[in-house]
């Protein structure tokens, strides 16, 4: 059965019986002429009418299907059209109108996964596969079904400067990446996805624009607020003179992502960034929306990047006005602190007990639940055990904690040894919360993720000398030489050198990892999903001095789930009880440890103890 889908915004080109209808926001502009291009890509003026509040419109039968256009400013400046759905030339090109109901779909019979269920695999359509395009991206979705992969979530994909970059200064919020390829071939991924029972997310930045190819500021100055600050400048004003027609604007876009391409969830970026003052926050406005909107017909997936660890934002899955998870630092910090020993940065606030801090996140979720930060230099946090372990991501590695990095190196070339970052993995994979995995994870791939990106010259330029001064606080890249070590993130070299090598999965150290997640995933399917939806809290119940910990999650019908772990370099005494069925360890001689009461290094042990009920 084939489906036609749309969403109908009151901004932007939309096909209507009597025409094109163009509609801009300009509160700025005097007069707003729509600029239509011919065939042969000459562009002439038609008059837009000017509405109240700032609009400004045209309906026209001149325009169809694949007609190229811009909008010019007081007969000055052309802009593209911030709510494009299509810039086939780059962000400074014209925007393309597209009939988002030409698209025949074929997943008809798709009702989501339960978000208990998920596996979350990051990617960079980019860098993902040889092709770098959606089309190369679905290509290996056999992979990642085979490896038990749930959810896929794309680094955002919101048309950004040049052909190469993270995402993460994009300028059209509802044009996919034309690099990437076409509307239709998102829309093609995102169908073959559905088809093999994989949902897919998709990573949205609502707290800044990048800062090459915005025009807002020109005629829609209102956008914009200098009551908050974020690291990128102005705010987003969500909460002043003008913000409803702003907030809508976001609102749609998440409305847009999720019907018109069926993703199946967002992941909203750096939201400690969106400040606002009003009420409803526009957070809460928007799960609102989502959920009263597709929400009611399958489940979606709305995930948090909040490094204040607000855990009022957080509710358990389907929540009517709640997020169903945030991603968790304090596991990645923990992790890392354990595997690498490092204590720069923000791993300070981690590096005087990592275990105890481990075992925290794990039974409760948030680390820091409102102690003060020493790195932050305030209390961070608020308290988070009365939420579900399906509202914490968990991962080991994702973008940003490999990018922020100097070099971009994975963690496995940083790690003590295969043997700790092997046991971390079981940890991660097999914890009730949601696993995620950044690309290449499953296999150790060894490529770098450095920071890159295809600004003009003057831009790349500052880029380029504000990555030098970042580093320099680091006495290794402080000198000529070893600045001279940082990658170029405005040179193509660094983009392909975080190029997935797919060939190395014939290699038997790749493969063995490979099959080492694969197994994990497959008894996280078999044992511990079932269990998920009956955990009713988890306690962290002994902690040795010596770093070995445990952690049980009590289920409703009096079962326990038990993990034991040894994140050391050395044997420590047995703690916590190693009762019930084994479901996985990584030295299972677990029986012989209790007798000689220790825990063999790096070691890690999950069982499950039957309740009254039986489990």
């Amino acid at each position: 059965m084939s489906l036609r889908r749309r969403h109908s915004m009151p901004f932007g080109a939309q096909l209507t019986p009597a025409g094109v209808r163009f509609r801009l926001w300009a509160p700025a502009a005097h007069e707003v002429e729509l600029m239509l291009n011919d065939a042969a890509g000459k562009s002439r003026p038609l008059a837009m009418a000017s509405l109240p509040d700032g609009w400004f419109e045209l309906v026209t039968q001149e325009a169809g299907a694949g007609s190229r256009y811009r909008y010019r400013i007081d007969g000055n400046t052309e802009v593209p059209d911030p709510a494009s759905r299509s810039n086939p030339e780059d962000i400074q090109g014209p925007s393309e109108v597209v009939d988002a109901a030409a698209f025949e779909w074929d997943d008809g019979a798709w009702r989501g996964r339960p978000w208990h269920e998920a596996v979350v695999y990051e990617l960079h359509v980019g860098t993902f596969s040889p092709e770098g395009t959606f089309a190369g991206a679905a290509k290996k979705l056999d992979h990642l079904a085979a490896l038990g992969v749930t959810v896929i979530e794309l680094m955002p994909i919101a048309d950004f400067p040049g052909t190469r970059g993270w995402g993460y200064d994009g300028v059209l919020q509802y044009a996919p990446e034309s690099a990437y390829g076409s509307p239709e071939d998102l829309k093609s991924l995102v169908a073959a996805a559905h088809r093999r029972g994989i949902a897919m997310m998709l990573d949205v930045v609502y707290n800044h624009f990048g800062p090459e190819g915005n025009y807002l500021h020109l005629y829609a100055p209102q956008f914009f607020t200098d009551r908050h600050h974020t690291p990128w400048g102005s705010a987003i004003n969500f909460d002043g003179p003008g913000s409803r027609t702003v907030r809508d604007f976001y609102i749609h876009n998440t409305l847009y992502w999720l019907e018109e391409y069926h993703f199946d969830g967002l992941r909203f970026d750096a939201v400690h960034a969106i400040v606002d003052d009003s009420e409803p926050n526009i957070l809460t406005e928007i799960a609102r929306a989502a959920r009263t909107g597709p929400g009611r017909e399958r489940p979606i997936f709305l995930v948090l990047e909040n490094g204040d660890n607000r855990a009022r934002f957080l509710g358990p899955p389907g929540a009517p006005d709640t997020f169903d998870a945030q991603w968790n630092d304090d596991v990645h910090h923990c992790l890392h602190t354990l595997l690498t020993g490092e204590s720069d940065g923000y791993y300070e606030d981690y590096a005087e007990n990592p275990h105890a801090m481990l075992c925290r996140c794990l039974a409760e979720g948030f680390g820091y639940q409102g102690q003060v930060s020493a790195h932050q230099g305030g209390p961070r946090g608020e308290p988070s055990a009365h939420l579900p372990p399906t509202a914490f991501v968990n991962f080991l590695q994702n973008h940003d904690q490999i990018g922020n990095r100097a070099l971009g190196e994975r963690i496995d070339r940083i790690a003590r040894s295969e043997a700790a970052l092997r046991a971390a993995t079981a940890v991660l994979l097999l914890s009730p919360s949601p696993p995620m995995l950044f690309m290449g994870d499953e296999w150790e791939a060894p490529e770098p993720f450095p920071y890159f990106c295809d600004f003009e010259p003057e831009l790349a330029s500052q880029v380029r000398e504000g990555r030098k001064r970042e580093f320099a606080r680091f006495a290794k890249f402080r000198d000529p030489e070893g600045a001279a070590r940082l990658p170029d993130p405005t040179d193509i070299a660094t983009f392909r050198s975080a190029c997935l090598d797919w060939n190395r999965l014939q290699e038997r150290r790749h493969a063995d990892a490979l099959d080492h997640h694969r197994r994990l995933l497959a008894v996280r399917q078999r044992d511990i999903v079932p269990l998920i939806p009956k955990i009713r809290g988890g306690t962290c119940i002994k902690l040795e001095v010596s770093g070995a910990f445990a952690v049980d999650w009590r289920l409703g019908d009096g079962a326990i789930l038990h993990l034991l772990a040894n994140l050391t370099e050395r044997a420590v005494p047995v703690v916590g009880r190693a009762a019930g069925r084994m479901i996985f360890a990584t030295h299972p001689n677990i029986r012989a440890a209790m007798t000689r009461n220790e825990l063999a290094p790096w070691s890690v042990t999950w069982l499950l103890e039957r309740g009254v009920a039986g489990a």
